[in-house]
């Protein structure tokens, strides 16, 4: 856990993160998302008894002094209250309520049946708030090769193969920053990643990715201050996820593509789409390419393009059917 998180976390959150961390084997990343969406339950605690006021700025209360007995008094109507201040108070939208609800759900989940610190969970039966399925925003094949055509920066090489890999491997973000030299193989045309929960997989590269590699590293700093990193900053430290992010959104910018909603995510949301649309990946396929631990997760990229619809309804025996002649009426 990073230093500033420590120092702010009372001991039967510390106990919980080192669980996680030592004993589920979760990635330093995933600690944090934990540490920080029960960092705003334990926030909330502190108003709901008064230890601090409502116009507090909420982003500065401390959590180390909640007491262990706020937790005890916990009740699944408190949690329902909590659920509503995120969506009236915090205005923290579907998918965040549901993902802090389900983090407090494991948190209490722990401290009832591993840590043996609470009787009974009394959060149990708290369901969590339904996120609608929605279709994955991506760019077309015609707005990639756009995309592809518009890089240009002091980094060029830099910049065109990051988003080359986006493009053609489905990576995430925290997967392709945390490259190293030694996860690529030019010999076998792979890249190991760690994906979530740290789970190693390998990714064989096409032609497009092996060119926009070599083309890069025969241009990267020999002299960095992060040897093994293989994207690296100005600063020739590795790079960091924000920057990465400002990257892509200057040159979808270059491209005339920064009104689509399109984000680093949505790159790799384009890569499963492009896949599995032009390439007939099958998803089984995709699933492993991905790094998905459920084939269901991956079927969100299956979804099919209103292109495809058309050609399916174009399909039928029957589209070529006339409307049947008007009928005359009888005058008589």
């Amino acid at each position: 856990m990073k230093p500033e998180y420590s120092a702010d976390c009372p001991e039967y959150l510390k106990d919980y993160l080192m669980n996680l961390k030592l004993i589920r084997n979760r990635a330093d990343r995933t600690e944090e998302a934990y540490y920080i969406d029960i960092r705003t339950f334990l926030r909330y605690l502190k108003i709901k008894h008064k230890d601090v006021s409502s116009d507090d700025d909420f982003s500065k209360i401390t959590i180390a002094d909640v007491p262990f007995k706020y937790i005890e008094n916990v009740s699944l109507y408190d949690a329902y209250e909590y659920l509503n201040y995120l969506k009236d108070i915090r205005k923290n939208d579907t998918a965040t309520r549901a993902r802090k609800s389900s983090a407090l759900k494991q948190f209490f989940l722990y401290l009832h049946a591993k840590a043996k610190l609470l009787d009974k969970n009394p959060l149990d039966d708290l369901e969590l708030p339904k996120i609608k399925n929605k279709l994955p925003k991506y760019l077309s094949l015609d707005e990639s090769l756009q995309l592809l055509k518009n890089i240009d920066s002091k980094n060029k090489e830099r910049d065109f193969c990051m988003i080359t890999l986006f493009l053609n491997c489905g990576m995430r973000l925290s997967e392709l920053v945390g490259l190293n030299l030694n996860d690529y193989s030019k010999e076998n045309r792979t890249l190991r990643l760690f994906g979530k929960g740290s789970k190693e997989r390998i990714v064989y590269l096409n032609d497009a990715c092996i060119d926009a590699l070599n083309s890069y590293l025969s241009v990267r700093p020999t002299n960095s201050r992060d040897p093994e990193a293989i994207f690296l900053s100005q600063a020739k430290k590795r790079i960091d996820k924000r920057r990465v992010q400002q990257i892509v959104e200057e040159m979808l910018k270059r491209a005339g593509l920064n009104n689509l909603g399109i984000t680093t995510h949505k790159l790799r949301h384009t890569a499963a789409t492009l896949m599995y649309q032009h390439g007939g990946v099958d998803p089984l396929i995709l699933k492993e390419v991905l790094g998905h631990k459920s084939i269901a997760t991956t079927e969100i990229y299956t979804h099919l393009s209103s292109e495809n619809l058309k050609k399916a309804a174009d399909a039928s025996p029957l589209a070529n059917n006339k409307a049947a002649p008007k009928s005359q009426k009888n005058n008589e």
